[in-house]
């Protein structure tokens, strides 16, 4: 009787957000408006990074690659959102489902280490000002980058082949707009202790590790700012970690929210907007957290403009 109940899904069906087709529209217009300015946003930073000098420093050459990640991030999910905004077809292949489920994952995973390298370089950056450039090596930058990537691939490997390998119960409807963790978790018959303790090692591994790291970081960070006797020098500490606090609190904040609670707390029209939130919105406004308020961007970005008059 119980193998009766289950079947083995070929495809799901992504509900998305409504079934109004005005409300539809409106949505299709907003995420159209956000994806382009997240699209512009990010390559107009990687652009700026690469082509000044000014800007080859640590702190940009990981902002660079933030951008990087974010860019690829909200490509993951956005295309298919709009497309199941204008088409009456919702349905995503098993193996589409399993490679967004694969890329998400690993994107967001890096993305939680490198906000950890990030920490880390504001800490050395403050504490040690002259040994800055010296301690924050090209070796060392470009060896904090890899491993954010390689541990962030290597753990979505681990989870997307466990998630993927669970059997499904008789619904294929994932009441979200992607393949995300939560809603496929309760559509699956056969959630075993082995597959809940891959994902505590998933959750401590790649966000609670880092959140700890960055934690330590900025208690560091505030030891070395209160050590600083004019109020104008700590204040000027504080502004070059202003962006990156900024970032890591949006972050990790609406990740923790979906995916540090007991699956028994969710609720899928809360979490559905949560997961907009940093799945489509913070890569959209990364760069301008890192933009608006930094002298050197706009410097930098000022003198682009001007070479490309001269074209």
């Amino acid at each position: 009787m119980g193998e009766e109940n289950h079947t083995t899904a070929t495809e799901f069906i992504l509900l998305g957000f409504t079934t109004d087709p005005q409300l539809q529209m409106i949505l299709f217009v907003v995420f159209t408006i956000i994806y382009s300015l997240s699209l512009a946003g990010n390559i107009m930073l990687i652009v700026l990074i690469c082509s000044s000098s000014s800007l080859h420093t640590p702190m940009y050459f990981f902002i660079g690659n933030l951008s990087f990640l974010d860019l690829w991030y909200s490509s993951v999910y956005t295309p298919k959102i709009l497309v199941n905004c204008i088409s009456e077809d919702k349905s995503i292949s098993f193996a589409g489902c399993a490679a967004q489920f694969f890329f998400s994952a690993g994107l967001a995973y890096s993305e939680c280490y490198l906000l950890a390298s990030m920490a880390y370089d504001r800490y050395v950056a403050i504490s040690n000002p002259l040994l800055y450039a010296t301690t924050m090596s090209k070796k060392l930058c470009g060896g904090l980058v890899a491993i954010s990537y390689l541990s962030g691939f290597i753990n979505s490997i681990i989870i997307t082949s466990q998630t993927f390998t669970l059997t499904f119960c008789d619904a294929n409807i994932i009441d979200d707009f992607f393949c995300d963790l939560p809603p496929l978790v309760k559509l699956s018959c056969d959630v075993t202790e082995t597959y809940q303790a891959v994902l505590y090692f998933i959750l401590a591994s790649n966000v609670i590790t880092p959140s700890v790291l960055i934690l330590a970081s900025y208690a560091s960070i505030l030891v070395a700012i209160l050590r600083i006797r004019s109020t104008e020098g700590r204040l000027k500490a504080f502004s070059t970690c202003a962006s990156h606090l900024t970032a890591v609190t949006l972050y990790y904040g609406s990740i923790l929210f979906i995916y540090s609670r007991p699956s028994s707390s969710y609720t899928l029209e809360r979490d559905k907007v949560v997961s907009v939130f940093y799945t489509v919105v913070i890569p959209m406004l990364n760069p301008l957290i890192y933009s608006l308020r930094n002298k050197d961007v706009k410097d930098a970005l000022k003198k682009l403009i001007a070479r490309w008059k001269l074209y």
